[in-house]
């Protein structure tokens, strides 16, 4: 936009800048106007216009400054006004034709920031605009550290002063220059004499815009306030207008440029509106002018649905109704002061929330009644919006029988807490007990004992332990009410007090979730599943927030599993991966592949935090890069750890689950799992070392685990990929009874008998299993049997069964005088020795018409299992099978006459990998992603 410097006969107290062409009609003459800088000047010399990036080097066409003394007050006064000023516009104009930006000091910072203010204001082609500005950024922290000074009698607060000059002087010299600068350094300078005197004008020095006319407005000369606190100032609404009234029809621009964050008392002595002030102020003159819209200029997007800080996915939300961000804002989260929504939510008055920085972004627009809420979210149709807390919390309980029925009991509890200036956040009431929150920093610790103090003066202490103290009623206490006391004293009869440090309260914030269902049991079901315990719960009958109390420790968990059980976010999980050998370093592979798949199709993130073998593991905050993982193995790898390795990937509280993935063989890494789930850390294993161990620590596991929310799944333990142990537990959670259970469970066995067959020698067979890959390194691992022992027990406990390794028999294939060969490679060298026996048994089966095979079994009616090579007809199920297959036939009570067969591949780095990955969905199934 072009505009120039217009210089036309004026009262010398007026100054402004037109548009060429201007866009008001009306002389310029006659008004009385304030602008400070333009976006393209004629250069003095040459005569050339220049282009300025920055805010441009504006010009001063004339100022006054008066300043007078009245009622003690010290002000500055822009310009003279004429009688006729006033009569010309005998009434407020007030309603759409007015908008109001406010800038903070974030948006002031700079001077070519201040270009873009005034880019914006020129931008709204609203007929007229107010615009509230804030100090400039860090000033009015450096003002408070001025004023502390200067009133400990420091003198240090002469170089605060100097500081907080030369902080303008620099913006000033990059906007102005020649006698336009050297008049704007003599008004600081005045004002910090005015500072000095009276302390208390934070206000900014630097409001600047170009190309319309304006004028400046002290909004102590306008905003009358009543303090009712320290910290605290209610507006004089019907005071404030007339003032305004009078101001607007003195100064009739069309953008008013006004001073944010101070205000005078109705004796006009000066006053501020406290902290996030200037907010307040432009919400004040919003509601005072009945303006179309209050836009709120700041450095994010709009509000978001979460912290972001805490979590990354959080969005932004396109619209808010006034409760809801009322609510946002008293539960900590960082949209408005609740103060600043009540003046225009009286006038219905949308407040827009912008990023000066990305002006593409539509931001966020709080309103009375949201536009079409479902581009937020789809789910629950909208109801919940978004997520706050706050931190550093005491939760007080007070319990006892005494407490009922009695009147003025909270009366009296909360009376007593007010004595000792504690402030009350939250309070959860049931019938014998009373519980309230209240900040808890280093400060407040000592106004929580207080409060125990207080309430124990008047009993007596029986027993005082880590976390309760029952008390007696003692003697009178002249230092509280009668009334007070002898309530109190019923009250604290057969009761406890108990003070709960290091809580945070989760408000989750929403329209009308207490009229709809399910919205409570999926706020509570996501807690639960993130092992998150509940302290204490409100919900007002607003039905615009639902309240939790939490541990510290696990807030920002517990607000990462909301969030993503809301679908606000993806299904996070947190995975270390113990073992990347070939089953790991597949499921890795794996995990790479269909990563992004996952994310669009299913909304699953699955994020590998740290890799560990038995040597070395790598750890990463936000999630290892699986395409290059061998790489980052070889390059960043650090000396292992498994309780580290657990400890990394559990603690980091931006994503609420986590599940370790054990693919080794190890027992030590086994004997971790209890201690990983009690601390709230799911498991998913192929490992067989912890379901076929001792029975008490088997027991003991599973125990745990149903007693909890939190998962252990070991579907690979039996049969890789194939679903052998989800058929079983399905078939029992379903009523049915196992009465036998069969299967050849061994891949590598399966492709030996296979192939074991006509004249071939089982040495020669057992050679070729070796060099395809089938068995362990050492063939005697699988032929000995051990393993479908482990396989079978792990079966008949999933069936009831109370039998120890022990106590399956199993018939080893490997001959005895060969168990004792100091290697694999001896062992394959007298093999060969010893094959007569099996061929001789293979033949008289085939002379019979029947085939041997390698079988484990549960007979759970006589509640036995046995591993053994066993015959069976050429028709049999198990007789068919080809290459390394599984077979596994269930008997039950409902498949009795023809039992349930799973059959498929059972060995192999691929489906074992598989069947793991499949419990990795399931349990973020569980967690709340879509199925």
């Amino acid at each position: 936009m072009r505009t120039a410097a217009v210089s036309t006969p004026c009262p010398s107290s007026a100054l402004f800048l037109h548009h060429l062409p201007p866009r008001c009609s009306r002389d310029p003459s006659s008004r009385t106007l304030l602008s400070i800088s333009q976006a393209t000047v004629q250069d003095r010399h040459g005569g050339q216009t220049r282009g300025c990036s920055s805010l441009g080097r504006s010009r001063i066409v004339s100022e006054r400054i008066r300043k007078r003394r009245s009622n003690n007050q010290i002000f500055a006064s822009i310009a003279d006004i004429s009688l006729e000023q006033f009569i010309e516009n005998p009434s407020l104009p007030k309603g759409d034709m007015w908008s109001v930006h406010k800038f903070g000091g974030t948006s002031m910072g700079t001077s070519k920031r201040i270009q873009s203010v005034a880019d914006i204001v020129l931008s709204d082609l609203t007929e007229r605009k107010l615009i509230v500005v804030s100090a400039m950024s860090k000033v009015t922290d450096m003002m408070y550290d001025l004023v502390n000074k200067a009133s400990s009698r420091d003198d240090s607060y002469i170089s605060a002063i100097d500081n907080v000059f030369e902080k303008h002087k620099l913006t000033a010299s990059e906007l102005l220059d020649g006698e336009d600068l050297a008049r704007f350094l003599v008004m600081p300078q005045n004002l910090f004499q005015t500072l000095l005197l009276v302390m208390e004008n934070y206000g900014s020095f630097s409001a600047m815009q170009h190309g319309r006319p304006c004028s400046w407005m002290d909004t102590r000369d306008v905003l009358i306030v009543n303090p009712t606190s320290s910290n605290q100032v209610d507006p004089d609404y019907t005071e404030s207008e007339k003032r305004l009234e009078k101001w607007i029809l003195k100064n009739p621009a069309d953008i008013v440029i006004a001073t944010g964050f101070i205000a005078s008392t109705l004796q006009n002595i000066p006053t501020t509106l406290k902290r996030d002030g200037s907010d307040f102020s432009a919400a004040i003159l919003s509601a005072l002018l009945k303006a179309r819209q209050v836009t709120i200029w700041t450095d994010v997007d709009g509000v978001f649905s979460a912290d972001p800080s805490k979590v990354s996915e959080a969005v932004i939300l396109r619209t808010l109704s006034y409760q809801e961000a009322w609510e946002m804002s008293y539960f900590g989260a960082n949209v408005l002061h609740p103060r600043t929504i009540i003046p225009v939510m009286k006038h219905s008055i949308p407040i827009l929330i912008r990023n000066i920085f990305n002006l593409s972004a539509p931001g966020t627009k709080i309103c009375q009644q949201p536009v079409n809420e479902n581009q937020d979210r789809k789910s629950l149709d909208s109801v919940v919006k978004a997520f706050a807390t706050i931190d550093n919390l005491a939760l007080v309980n007070v319990e006892g029988t005494g407490m009922a029925g009695i009147p003025g009991t909270a009366s009296a509890i909360f009376g007593t807490v007010k004595d000792v200036g504690a402030n009350v956040i939250m309070i959860s009431q049931k019938v014998k007990s009373k519980r309230f929150l209240q900040p808890y920093t280093l400060v407040d610790e000592v106004e929580v004992a207080m409060v125990r103090v207080v309430m124990m003066e008047m009993m007596a202490v029986v027993v005082v332990d880590d976390y309760d103290v029952l008390v007696v009623p003692s003697g009178g206490n002249d230092s509280i009410g009668d009334r007070s006391y002898s309530i109190l004293k019923v009250v604290m009869m057969e009761n406890k007090v108990e003070v709960i440090p290091k809580c945070s309260i989760l408000a989750t914030v929403g329209h009308k979730m207490a009229s709809t269902p399910g919205v409570s049991a999926t706020l509570f079901d996501a807690l639960a599943k993130a092992n998150i315990n509940v302290r204490a719960i409100a919900q007002g009958c607003s039905e615009y927030n639902i309240t939790v109390v939490l541990k510290q420790e696990d807030c920002v968990r517990a607000l990462r599993a909301v969030h993503s059980r809301f679908y606000l976010s993806k299904t996070t999980l947190a995975m270390g991966i113990i073992g990347p050998g070939l089953i790991g370093g597949t499921l890795l592979d794996q995990l790479r592949d269909q990563a992004a798949a996952l994310k669009e199709k299913f909304n699953i993130d699955l994020r590998v935090m740290g890799i560990t073998g038995s040597r070395t593991m790598i750890l990463s905050d936000m999630g290892i890069d699986l395409s290059r993982w061998r790489e980052i193995q070889k390059e960043k790898a650090e000396v292992a750890d498994l309780d580290k390795f657990a400890k990394h990937v559990n603690e980091n509280h931006f994503f609420p689950n986590t599940v370790l993935v054990d693919c080794t063989a190890d027992t030590n890494v086994a004997n971790h799992y209890y201690d990983w789930l009690q601390k709230g850390i799911h498991v998913i294993t192929p490992n067989k070392k912890a379901n076929s161990g001792p029975l008490d620590r088997y027991l003991k596991l599973r125990t745990l685990q149903r007693l909890s929310y939190t998962h252990y799944f070991y579907e690979a333990t039996v049969g890789a990929g194939l679903p052998i142990i989800s058929s079983l537990q399905g078939l029992l959670e379903t009523g049915d009874k196992i009465l036998h259970i069969e299967g050849i469970f061994s891949g590598t066995l399966s492709y030996i008998f296979n192939n074991f067959k006509g004249t071939r020698a089982f040495s020669e067979v057992v050679f070729e299993a070796k060099e395809a890959g089938y068995t362990e390194p050492d063939p005697r691992d699988d032929l000995s049997g051990t393993d479908v022992a482990r396989k079978v027990i792990i079966l008949a406990r999933e069936s009831g069964l109370k039998l120890e390794l022990s106590d399956i028999p199993v018939q080893s294939l490997v001959p005895e005088p060969l168990r004792a060969c100091s290697s694999s490679d001896k062992y394959m060298q007298q093999l060969p020795n010893f094959d007569k026996e099996l061929s001789e048994e293979r033949d008289d089966a085939e002379a019979s018409g029947e085939v041997l095979r390698y079988v484990g079994v549960v007979d759970v009616v006589n509640e036995k299992g046995s591993v053994e090579l066993r015959r069976y007809k050429k028709e049999h199920p198990f007789a068919q099978l080809s290459g390394s297959d599984n077979i596994i036939a269930f008997t039950t009570t409902r498949y009795k006459d023809q039992p349930l067969i799973v059959r498929g591949p059972g060995a192999g780095a691929e489906v074992t990998a598989g069947g793991v990955f499949s419990d990795i969905l399931r349990l973020a199934s569980y967690l709340g992603a879509p199925s």
